[in-house]
């Protein structure tokens, strides 16, 4: 075993395998060989890749494979008038799959993936990387140098070039999309408490067809039980029980079809004739106004397309695709052509359709997977608004919550308790509201088709600016999307005193929410960027306010990437002593979906070397976690070490005073190979300057040292130094937030008041302390509070 890789010996064939080397080995069959080789990892690849497919049914396809659960009801609520009209639903159901799901989702939204990751967030970060639209102007050059900030350059009169400045010459215009973006993530939210409340409601809606004289009530009970256990495992995660969610949702896509087939040959093959478009035309003429609002229910066919891009952090775009396309997408068009040729033959069913139309032999078995399939769907959404709000929370538009990893395995996989026990009220409070599922399909539409008009505009952007794709692919795409959803949006809206206002009072709510707090984070750090103090200043004032070393290392955690926060003046000020040590921590979040281990802290010196001032920039995307452990700590004193060292040998080998380096470069590898005779990977920018300077540490381990370019005594000073802090840690380390408190200006209008000095104050009062955050002790936690007005 070598670097974590496994050899498994194989003892029955070495002698075979030896012989297959030796001819490997000559001239001749060097071609052979490769060709061998080549076809093996060909093998390997399709098997691997089928693995994966089927993996996705269970994570991605949940959602959308229970909608035939409660379509037909939804489309025809009032009962079905012609058999004809069954037929035109049909038609409009399979053009509705194959130009959404199937040609914008699967074919060119998915493609618009951040480095596998999805949703409306992943979409945002590839435009903040492409263009300066971020709100909280916290990136520096150095971040574009990581592995994962991957991005395209364009030439300067290029349609992309033109978008990237229309973009960045307004604020308004930034705002505008940080607004679109969060609508979107409302919705999805406002999906994770929808989805499981119809789905679960429409399952456990079977027990009544075979019991018709059971009360509505005694449904709605079962559907809340089987809530109540499906929130309260959550904190079990994904992980442990995600194995059963494939064959569950493979075995449901499998019996669908098989039904449908069943249903086509038994009832009525010419339903058939729906593949034609002319029966959309027909329907639309002999339906009227009915057959326009009955898009709203048509709509929910295609419900779940929305978490499908959402949820594809864990699997390969094409295995996303060979799942929709070999077993979703045929499956789905069978199951609703069997319920239309059921329908046609019995109109009055049409209340229960999807259960009616099981043969009486195998009616429970249907009814125990489709119960499973509800439970699984459920899981897929709200997983998925687990993720998103964790992508919030990283770009600063969510109040601070408990975040739990559930899975060593994967990282997307998480648990937001808070979050949890909100989506459960809320979806019980939905399902027992309501009681059926017609009203509930109503606001579900709704959540939908503004998700999916969201990504829609998104997606304009990302064609123009990332893909720079010519403006006549662009029209013909958003004229597509446009043309479908904006027809199923006017539909809704003709449902929203019938159910619709619900996703939209949801969606508002968090959008309220969510603005409110990114407007305070911007706010507060707009407030350190213009009360950073030099450290020309600090210096001035030092003298006369008698400042005092004191053993021990101070982390002061600050926004700033640079200069000097202002609650390090305003603590020395108070208290006029310092520590020997002292450490300005930024802990930062980039529009990445990771930042790898090795390139993640940043660390600089402030000021002369005697002075034993640093900064450590900390650097997360928005899947990374925080981890609630020791590590933090660790790695950021491993990364102060290395730095040290590495900036003693950079003097050993160059003449020069200042350094700006990022990662390593060949002279400073040579430098670590000639002394170490390693490596080590550690983003480090060596920056000295002089303008950054602050009263020196007397430390007696400096006394009489000077620093030149002679490696014995740069070594000699390196030692000290590294001695000198490992002495401070020892003595203790001091953890110093700002605890801010923003308040609105007397004369700010009455909105602003409200917003500031009630909403945002009460968020912070009830979100997690940034001590909480960073794991720090009480013992050694110090606040220094400050308030500023806005």
């Amino acid at each position: 075993m070598a670097s974590g890789i496994e050899f498994e010996e194989d003892t029955e064939n070495k002698g075979s395998m030896w012989v297959l080397d030796q001819k490997l080995d000559q001239p001749m069959d060097e071609e052979a060989g490769r060709l061998r080789n080549m076809y093996r990892e060909k093998k390997f690849s399709a098997v691997l890749l089928l693995r994966l497919a089927f993996q996705s049914l269970g994570v991605v396809y949940g959602d959308l494979g229970t909608s035939p659960l409660y379509v037909f009801y939804n489309t025809f609520p009032h009962g079905i008038k012609d058999p004809e009209d069954v037929v035109g639903a049909l038609s409009l159901i399979i053009y509705s799959l194959t130009l959404i799901p199937l040609l914008k989702y699967i074919f060119v939204v998915c493609r618009a993936n951040d480095n596998g990751q999805g949703g409306t967030f992943a979409l945002y970060s590839l435009l903040c990387r492409h263009a300066k639209i971020n709100t909280i102007p916290n990136q520096h050059r150095t971040d574009e140098d990581l592995t994962t900030y991957s991005r395209t350059t364009f030439h300067e009169h290029s349609y992309a070039a033109k978008t990237k400045r229309w973009l960045e010459g307004h604020a308004s215009r930034k705002n505008m999309l940080l607004i679109l973006v969060l609508v979107g993530t409302c919705m999805l939210i406002g999906d994770g408490i929808l989805t499981p409340a119809i789905s679960v409601l429409s399952a456990a809606g079977g027990i009544k067809v075979d019991h018709p004289g059971m009360s509505n009530e005694i449904v709605v009970l079962v559907a809340v039980v089987i809530l109540v256990g499906l929130f309260s495992m959550q904190h079990y995660g994904t992980d442990r029980v995600g194995w059963l969610f494939a064959p569950i949702v493979l075995l449901w896509f499998l019996v669908i079809g098989g039904i449908g087939i069943f249903n086509i040959w038994k009832y009525d093959s010419s339903v058939l004739k729906a593949f034609s478009p002319v029966y959309i035309y027909r329907y639309f003429n002999r339906g009227g106004r009915d057959g326009w609002t009955s898009l709203g229910g048509i709509m929910l066919s295609i419900t779940g397309t929305e978490a499908l891009f959402a949820d594809l952090a864990h699997f390969p775009v094409s295995a996303v695709q060979l799942a929709f396309t070999v077993v979703v997408f045929p499956c789905l068009l069978l199951a609703y052509s069997g319920q239309a040729a059921y329908l046609v033959k019995n109109k009055e069913h049409v209340v229960d359709a999807f259960y009616r139309s099981i043969p009486d032999s195998i009616y429970w078995p249907v009814f125990i997977v489709a119960t499973a399939a509800a439970i699984v769907a459920s899981q897929a959404t709200i997983s998925a608004t687990f993720s998103i709000i964790k992508q919030a929370l990283a770009l600063g538009c969510f109040p601070r919550v408990k975040v739990v990893h559930t899975s060593k395995k994967f990282l997307g996989q998480i648990y937001i308790p808070d979050i949890n026990w909100v989506l459960m009220v809320l979806c019980i409070a939905v399902t027992a509201g309501f009681k059926n599922q017609s009203q509930i399909g109503n606001a579900y539409g709704t959540a939908v088709v503004i998700v999916m008009l969201a990504t829609t505009f998104l997606m304009i952007l990302i064609m123009l600016l990332v893909w720079r794709c010519h403006w006549l692919l662009v029209l013909i795409f958003t004229g597509l999307s446009l043309a479908v959803e904006c027809t199923y949006f006017s539909a809704v809206l003709f449902k929203v005193d019938q159910g619709g206002w619900v996703p939209l009072v949801i969606a508002a709510a968090f959008l309220i929410i969510m603005y409110v707090w990114h407007y305070g984070t911007v706010k507060r750090y707009e407030f350190e960027m213009h009360s950073k103090v030099s450290m020309a200043w600090i210096l001035g004032l030092g003298p006369s306010l008698g400042l005092v070393r004191v053993p021990g290392v101070g982390l002061v955690y600050t926004e700033l990437a640079s200069g000097v926060p202002h609650i390090f003046s305003h603590f020395i000020t108070n208290l006029p002593a310092i520590h020997s040590v002292v450490v300005f921590v930024c802990v930062k979040y980039l529009p990445v979906y990771t930042v790898p281990e090795e390139e993640r802290f940043l660390v600089k010196r402030i000021g002369p070397k005697n002075f034993h001032m640093f900064r450590c920039v900390a650097r997360y995307g928005y899947k990374d976690l925080h981890k609630k452990d020791d590590d933090f700590e660790k790695k950021l004193f491993d990364n102060l070490f290395m730095f040290v060292r590495l900036e003693s040998m950079m003097e050993g080998c160059s003449d020069s005073d200042e350094y700006s380096l990022y990662g390593q470069t060949e002279q400073s590898r040579d430098c670590l190979l000639n002394d170490n005779g390693n490596t080590n990977s550690s983003n480090l920018d060596l920056t000295i300057s002089s303008v950054d300077s602050i009263v020196p540490v007397k430390s007696p381990l400096h006394a009489g040292n000077t620093v030149t370019s002679s490696g014995h005594t740069s070594n000699q000073t390196e030692a000290d130094e590294l001695e000198f802090v490992n002495n401070c840690r020892s003595a203790g380390v001091v953890h110093i937030l700002g605890n801010t408190v923003v308040r609105a200006r007397r004369d700010s209008r009455f909105y602003k008041k409200i917003a500031v000095d009630y909403i945002y104050a009460f968020l912070r009062k009830i979100c997690r302390e940034n001590s909480v955050i960073f794991n720090v002790p009480h013992e050694s936690l110090l606040n220094v509070g400050q308030i500023f007005y806005v």
